[in-house]
């Protein structure tokens, strides 16, 4: 299994990101995906999960109306537009899937917002 993201950097509050996690070694259509994210000193925290047809989400109350998470079963990949960035949005965002017992983490990519 691997997860690969991408898309992070430094961004002014307000503005946008798209994130992208690509997927490997594993029957990506077939598991659930998610995207966390941990800030320094905090602890690592849910922010959205997509069901694997793509038809479940759910969002962390803090990003409801500002993140959207997508996937693209042809491409084995899973997005998340971030819009509407705020400071409190600083982290690094993983990857996660669902696949075995324990799940599987991509390295993660760091999302800085600063003005």
């Amino acid at each position: 299994v691997q997860l690969v993201e991408s898309g992070g950097g430094l961004v002014q509050p307000g503005g946008s990101l798209r994130l992208s996690c690509a997927a490997s070694g594993f029957s990506f259509s077939s598991f659930d995906m998610r995207w966390y994210r941990q800030a320094p000193g905090k602890e690592r925290e849910l922010v959205a999960a997509i069901s694997s047809a793509g038809t479940m989400r759910n969002y962390a109350d803090s990003v409801k109306g500002r993140f959207t998470i997508s996937r693209d079963n042809a491409k084995n990949t899973v997005y998340l537009q971030m819009n509407s960035l705020k400071l409190e949005d600083t982290a690094i965002y993983y990857c996660f899937t669902t696949r075995g017992s324990l799940g599987s983490w991509g390295q993660g990519t760091q999302v800085t917002v600063s003005s």
